[in-house]
């Protein structure tokens, strides 16, 4: 494989973090949390439609992530894990995905909830969550399994920013 690959944003994200420190982990815990997905204005004729569904993909740039490790001490274990079995941002292409609730739409301007995105965060590519498509029956979380009860109480406490 070679060749170089760029993407350029379609949007930005306005949320009430200003740090990754202190941000939700995972969208299920950033319960009555709103936000804003502020579109460039040359993209809002792609948001046509959208307003019919709940819930929509954020794909973003994780943009205050430098560099990466392949191994990570994810927010909810103490044990090194290798990246790809982790939702760490630190990762060799700093994408990251979000489902969220989308409350309305006001001309280039989504209104959303249930985010776990810091303010500033470029969006890359935005898809509706159809659950028919994205809802699977896991048969295993890997060592996930040990800590899951950790997620309510667990936010990124900043070990990803150095």
């Amino acid at each position: 494989m070679s060749g170089e690959i760029s993407y350029n944003p379609i949007g930005i994200v306005r949320s009430p973090f200003k740090s990754s420190k202190g941000t939700p982990i995972q969208p299920k815990e950033a319960k009555g949390v709103k936000a804003k997905v502020v579109v460039k204005k040359e993209y809002s004729e792609g948001l046509k439609d959208l307003e019919g569904f709940s819930h929509i993909i954020l794909i973003c740039h994780f943009h205050l992530s430098k560099g990466y490790d392949l191994k990570v001490r994810p927010f909810m274990d103490e044990h090194l894990r290798g990246v790809f079995s982790t939702r760490a941002p630190k990762r060799p292409n700093s994408i990251g995905l979000s489902t969220v609730r989308l409350t309305g739409i006001k001309g280039n301007i989504l209104f959303v909830e249930e985010i776990d995105i810091v303010d500033g965060t470029p969006v890359l590519d935005i898809k509706p969550y159809v659950p028919d498509f994205d809802v699977r029956q896991a048969d295993k979380i890997g060592w996930l399994k040990s800590v899951i009860h950790k997620l309510p109480e667990k936010k990124d406490d900043g070990r990803f920013l150095k």
